[in-house]
């Protein structure tokens, strides 16, 4: 039940509450919130909040979400992801003060970065489960913070802090046109409050340059979240077939990521079949598959936080008519150019010298046609692709060189809506001293081996309605 405690019950949910807790805590006097996600050590989130404290010159001052940023009753909480890189806190309410890491003429004492968790609250803990406070025994230990007091308390600690700072580093607000996300209008609001003279600074760029280079552990998440999607996509493969809807191999995919520990998808899934091929973010899967289409799956998990992106484009009926198959062939050609030249120094900019899209691109313009005689490169729309990590879309400069242990995705497509023919193949690599590390490899990407995959599938599904027949 999700609905909201009716008033009358709140007293007696109080005294329950309260009778719980003197009849319990003596055996298990704080339970543990369990999560769905495992995390790094303490250690990691330290190292990068010391590498923050090392590049400002003022205190910075983050609060993740707060729980009231979604009001639908699917919504399940997830926090924001700069602040979770940070802190490696999943849970509502909570806040985080950093400051500059200490020079050698610095003779101020007290502690250089203080961690905010809401008090504790038992009634609410009936209704949504046990949360981390401040008054938790070892709380200090479990969060990695040596200070850890309650959000009511921020308040004087910010002011005391803005008498001698002129500055403060937050994550200003960056959609302007819509105010940005709520907690991030709200602590700029809130700051401007309590010290009105301070003037914010924004922190978002700093902490964008650390995501971009993965620690052994998001390494880790990431392989896992892929090696969930590429046995979705195996699956997808085994049962495509026309008759089917586009939300039914959807199903099945999810289901798939979800027994096996992913606790969301890193994006709305992506079944496109026939003219919805050529749509790239098509997610209403409302339209049955129809003999002759040729369909494109994007679907990817999320594991521990960390978004997966693949993509596979197969043909309904198990065998690729001879245009889809030419304009595959075009774009598997062009995701093979672009691995082949990926290596440090090279980048995902769209033009220059470095560009591994413009190989890709060139690759596409010059090896087929349209239905009028024209080459392919006006059907490429996007680019070839993007970071991923916390977010499916990951902080980065498109025009940057790559650098080892970014984790990229390498997705050229193809897309003629007159056709109803649209084909993306993605992929994600992680680059490497020396070149690349192919993380979704044991995914098929030849067309025969696809068809030969779906064919042994068909047969096995006309053996077993046989069998069942007899």
């Amino acid at each position: 039940m999700r609905s909201r405690p009716r008033r009358r019950y709140e007293f007696a949910l109080a005294i329950l509450s309260i009778l719980i807790c003197l009849g319990a805590c003596g055996v298990a006097p704080f339970a543990h919130a369990q999560e769905r996600r495992d995390r790094e050590p303490n250690s990691v989130y330290a190292e990068r909040r010391a590498k923050l404290a090392a590049q400002i010159d003022c205190p910075m001052v983050l609060w993740g979400l707060t729980g009231r940023e979604e009001s639908s009753q699917t919504y399940i909480f997830e926090q924001e992801e700069n602040f979770y890189y940070l802190t490696g806190h999943n849970e509502e309410g909570a806040a985080l003060v950093i400051l500059p890491a200490k020079s050698a003429n610095d003779s101020s004492s007290g502690p250089r970065e203080i961690f905010y968790l809401p008090a504790k609250n038992l009634m609410k803990e009936r209704w949504n489960g046990v949360r981390m406070s401040p008054a938790d025994p070892g709380i200090e230990a479990r969060t990695g913070f040596a200070s850890v007091k309650p959000f009511a308390e921020m308040r004087a600690a910010v002011e005391e802090l803005a008498k001698t700072c002129a500055s403060f580093y937050t994550i200003l607000p960056y959609q302007k046109e819509l105010g940005g996300y709520p907690h991030e209008k709200e602590l700029v609001e809130w700051l401007q409050q309590v010290a009105p003279q301070i003037k914010p600074k924004d922190i978002r760029q700093q902490v964008g340059a650390l995501r971009q280079i993965k620690s052994p552990s998001e390494i880790a998440f990431l392989q896992r979240a892929i090696d969930l999607s590429l046995d979705a996509h195996l699956e997808a493969m085994r049962m495509m077939r026309p008759g089917l809807y586009e939300y039914q191999v959807a199903a099945k995919m999810t289901e798939l990521h979800a027994m096996g520990g992913s606790e969301a998808e890193g994006y709305a899934p992506i079944v496109g079949a026939g003219p919805n091929s050529t749509a790239l973010h098509y997610d209403k899967l409302s339209r049955k598959i129809e003999n002759g289409d040729i369909v494109v799956l994007d679907v990817g998990a999320q594991y521990s936080g960390y978004s997966a992106d693949i993509t596979r484009t197969l043909p309904a009926n198990g065998k690729f008519t001879p245009r889809q198959l030419e304009i595959y062939n075009i774009v598997l050609g062009a995701q093979n150019a672009a691995l082949a030249a990926i290596k440090p120094g090279m980048d995902l900019c769209q033009k220059g010298g470095k560009s591994l899209h413009k190989i890709s691109y060139d690759y596409i313009n010059s090896h087929g046609k349209d239905l009028h005689g024209n080459p392919l490169g006006q059907y490429y729309i996007h680019g070839l692709g993007h970071n991923i990590g916390l977010n499916v879309h990951d902080p980065g400069d498109y025009c940057k060189p790559l650098q080892p242990g970014m984790v990229v995705t390498m997705e050229p497509g193809i897309y003629i809506p007159e056709e109803n023919l649209g084909v993306r193949i993605e992929d994600d690599v992680l680059i490497t001293e020396t070149g690349y590390k192919f993380l979704s490899e044991r995914l098929p990407r030849d067309p025969a081996e696809i068809e030969k995959i779906m064919a042994q599938a068909a047969t096995q599904r006309a053996n077993a309605a046989k069998r069942g027949n007899d």
